[in-house]
């Protein structure tokens, strides 16, 4: 080993050495090229007891791919975490005061094993096949000198244990890059009864909240409302026709109304109204979507019929299509197509066989 660093046979990175524990590490910056020539995934047919990782999710792959190959100007790779199974050398840079700069030099027959980052090495792989010139920007890589299988399980959960991920609705607050997260802010900052009202950093309502949807709920049931797949991005005119879509419901909602204007409090109405709930506010969007498409002209004269509709927890013909057996609102697909269903047909809609068919299911 020592041998073939002496004769130069060996990876050379720039690093920063820095001691954590007791035990030092390196920060090396490494070109994405070399990334999956020196860095080996641990799982080939090896059961979870005796290997340093978690198993690779093939389905997480794609999505990270399509990633870094659509924004080679403008994506982000947090580091890698490594262990090295062999010594390694760190030479010092002759800058004065500055002792932990250098070069880190790892034999060419080191096996590094990856404690954290096994989807991101996947994903550069093969996004390289696909875009060769990502191959010259770097990647910041922690390297850790191996201590054995027990120390390197010990860093995977220790790495990840505290990993917490971000809520669907603050993911939605700062994406730039999803067209429904835009549309979704612009519409919780403009119309009501989401201005003012907006949960931007939680995906779940608190019962004390003043807020009535999450950013999440809004940007789902616009989906739905507009027909839209997930990053399908959305013209101006349409932006403007989901706009006046929630205003005019809004306009024919009295309880919406009652909040906004300070005579309901939130919490009492998400006591008592089923569209309090996001489940409410995505079956509009799914009612919505039919009654845009069939009524282009007369859709806003029709929802004047929702000031007619019962949206009370104790109106059993609502109740009973979203609530569950331990009396909690349930938001499965079915529910939110069974209360859009009950929607449709209070506005004078016609359910399609599939609805019809769910509709005697229900039964």
């Amino acid at each position: 080993m020592n041998n073939l660093q002496d004769s130069g046979y060996c990876f050379s990175f720039p690093a920063v050495r820095g001691t954590q524990a007791g035990r030092p590490f390196y920060i090396a910056t490494c070109p994405l090229r070399t990334i999956p020539k020196i860095i080996v995934f641990d799982e080939e047919e090896v059961p979870p007891e005796l290997r340093a990782q978690r198993k690779l999710n093939n389905s997480r792959i794609p999505a990270m791919v399509k990633y870094l190959v659509e924004n080679p100007k403008d994506y982000v790779f947090s580091a890698l975490t490594v262990s090295v199974d062999s010594s390694v050398t760190f030479t010092e840079a002759d800058v004065e005061n500055a002792p932990n700069l250098g070069t880190l030099k790892v034999p060419l027959d080191a096996q590094i094993l990856i404690n954290d980052g096994q989807h991101r090495r996947r994903a550069i792989e093969l996004a390289l096949k696909e875009s060769p010139d990502l191959g010259s920007d770097n990647i910041p890589v922690l390297f850790f000198v191996d201590e054995g299988q027990t120390r390197s399980q010990q860093m995977f959960v220790d790495l990840n244990k505290y990993a917490v991920k971000p809520s669907t609705s603050l993911a939605d607050c700062y994406d730039k890059r999803d067209p429904s997260s835009e549309v979704a802010r612009q519409l919780s900052s403009n119309i009501l009864p989401f201005k003012g009202f907006t949960e931007m950093e939680k995906s779940n309502i608190s019962l004390k909240s003043g807020k009535l949807f999450t950013l999440s709920g809004i940007k789902q049931a616009t989906r739905a409302l507009m027909g839209k797949s997930p990053k399908e991005g959305y013209t101006a005119e349409e932006l403007a026709l989901a706009s006046e879509f929630w205003s005019t419901v809004y306009k024919y909602t009295p309880e919406w109304n009652m909040v906004c204007n300070k005579e309901l409090s939130p919490y009492q109405f998400r006591q008592d109204y089923i569209h309090a709930h996001g489940i409410g506010l995505h079956a509009l969007g799914v009612m919505g979507h039919t009654l845009l498409t069939e009524q282009p002209e007369q859709w806003r004269n029709i929802l004047s019929k929702l000031e007619k509709i019962d949206w009370r927890k104790a109106n059993t013909e609502f109740a009973n299509r979203c609530i569950n057996q331990q009396g909690r609102l349930s938001k499965a697909t079915i529910n939110i197509q069974l209360i859009a269903n009950a929607l449709k047909t209070e506005l004078g809609l016609a359910l399609s066989p599939e609805e019809r068919a769910l509709e005697l299911q229900a039964q």
